[in-house]
């Protein structure tokens, strides 16, 4: 047991704190495109992690008309730094001429997760 709480101790210690990880939410038209822009963040390490929601029924104004529609809403783990970059990706890559991009700063998590992030959005200069 003694094991176990110094590990969760170092991990406490070495947590990123509420700036340090972030969710992007996005959406947009189909699965394909999101799958095509998640995997161009990931090859420049914009991203450590996409989460893809198939199908939200989205109800929204438009132009002056209430619209309904079918979206992908993707979620996308990540560092905060990286939200410009993320951003102007999606909305080169994107067919929405408006696309969604939140940023949602993550509070508290588990330690060992909220590192991971970092480590695999931290460029290596090798």
């Amino acid at each position: 047991m003694a094991g176990f709480l110094e590990e969760m101790v170092e991990a406490h210690k070495s947590m990123p704190n509420k700036t340090e990880a972030i969710y992007i939410f996005w959406t947009c038209r189909d699965k394909q495109e999101a799958k095509k822009i998640i995997h161009g963040l990931l090859g420049q390490q914009l991203i450590a992690c996409a989460s893809i929601f198939p199908e939200v029924e989205s109800i929204y104004r438009w132009e002056g008309k209430i619209e309904e529609g079918r979206e992908i809403k993707v979620i996308l783990k990540t560092q905060p730094k990286h939200f410009d970059a993320i951003q102007s990706y999606i909305q080169t890559h994107c067919s929405y001429e408006v696309p969604e991009v939140l940023q949602v700063d993550i509070v508290q998590g588990n330690p060992r997760y909220l590192s991971w992030i970092v480590e695999e959005t931290t460029f290596n200069n090798t």
